[in-house]
C-alpha cells in the first residue's frame, strides 16, 4: 500500500506529468464547453404552426394547429413567434391578414375577436342601423372620444344665402366603436389614429344622417361624464336643420323620417 502511495506521489510530482494532465484537463473543458454551447444552440423548441390557410377573421381552433421543432437560436432572435398554443385558441386572424398553410404564428397575426371590425355589429338591436362617421385626431379632440360615451352631432353647412349653419343636430348618441383607417377597433387604447366613429341609430334616423352628410357635414362634439352617465333619448335637436335637409333631398315613398 505504501509503495503504491509512493509511486503516485512520484507520478504527480513529475513536472511533465502535471503539464500533460493540465493540457488534458483544458482540452476536456473546451470540449464539453463547446458541446454544451452547440447543444444549447441547436436544441429544438416545439412551436405551433398553421395546418391550413387561415383567412382574416377566422377564429383559431385546435384543429387549425400543428407542431414543429424550430432551432432555439431562431426562437431567441425572433421574439414575436407564438410558442404556446393556448395563446392561439379562440383568437381571430387580424383584419386584412392571411396566415398561410405551414406558417408559424406571430403576435401581430392574431387579435381578440371583440376587436374585430364586425364584432360590435353583431349586437345591434332590431330597429337600429349602423352609421359610420369619418373622423381624425382633430375632430375627436385628440382621440378623446371613447367607446361607450354619449356625444352630440352638430351640423355644419350653408343655407340658400351662403350663410353658415352650425348647430346641434342630434343629441345623446352613443359611440359604438372607434376604429383606425384599417377598420380595426382601437379598444379605447388611444394608441393609434382614429379614422371612424361607429354608431347604432334608429332606422328612421339613419336616412336623415346620410342625407345630412351630402348637404353639409357632421361634427362630433363630446360632452362630460354626467352626460354619458345619464344619457337621454337619441333624437333630432334642430327642426330647422331637419327641414333644411329634407327640402334639399327627395323623399322616397314609404321612407321613414323622424317626426318632431
Amino acid at each position: 500500500m505504501n509503495s503504491m502511495v509512493i509511486k503516485l506521489k512520484r507520478f504527480f510530482g513529475n513536472k511533465n506529468t502535471v503539464s500533460i494532465l493540465c493540457v488534458l484537463a483544458g482540452l476536456a473543458v473546451l470540449f464539453f464547453g463547446y458541446s454544451y454551447r452547440v447543444n444549447t444552440a441547436i436544441n429544438p423548441t416545439t412551436v405551433p404552426y398553421a395546418l391550413k390557410k387561415l383567412e382574416a377573421r377566422h377564429v383559431i381552433s385546435q384543429e387549425d394547429i400543428g407542431f414543429m421543432d424550430v432551432n432555439s437560436t431562431v426562437i431567441k432572435k425572433v421574439t414575436n413567434i407564438i410558442k404556446n398554443p393556448n395563446e392561439l385558441i379562440g383568437k381571430e386572424v387580424t383584419y386584412g391578414n392571411v396566415i398561410e398553410e405551414g406558417s408559424l404564428f406571430y403576435t401581430e397575426d392574431i387579435t381578440e375577436p371583440k376587436l374585430s371590425p364586425d364584432y360590435v355589429l353583431n349586437d345591434i338591436k332590431d330597429g337600429y342601423t349602423a352609421f359610420s362617421l369619418s373622423v381624425d385626431e382633430t375632430t375627436t379632440y385628440g382621440n378623446y372620444i371613447a367607446i361607450g360615451s354619449y356625444i352630440d352631432l352638430w351640423f355644419e353647412g350653408e343655407d340658400d344665402y351662403d350663410k353658415l349653419i352650425y348647430t346641434n343636430f342630434v343629441k345623446s348618441i352613443q359611440v359604438l366603436d372607434v376604429r383606425d383607417s384599417k377598420g380595426v377597433s382601437l379598444g379605447n387604447t388611444k394608441s393609434d389614429k382614429p379614422a371612424e366613429l361607429l354608431f347604432a341609430v334608429p332606422d328612421e334616423l339613419y336616412s336623415l344622417l346620410v342625407k345630412s352628410q351630402e348637404i353639409g357635414k357632421l361634427v362630433p362634439v363630446p360632452r362630460n361624464a354626467s352626460y354619458t352617465a345619464r344619457p337621454g333619448e337619441t333624437e333630432v335637436a334642430s327642426s330647422y336643420v331637419r327641414n333644411f335637409i329634407l327640402e334639399k333631398t327627395a323623399t322616397i315613398p314609404g321612407e321613414n323620417i323622424p317626426n318632431e
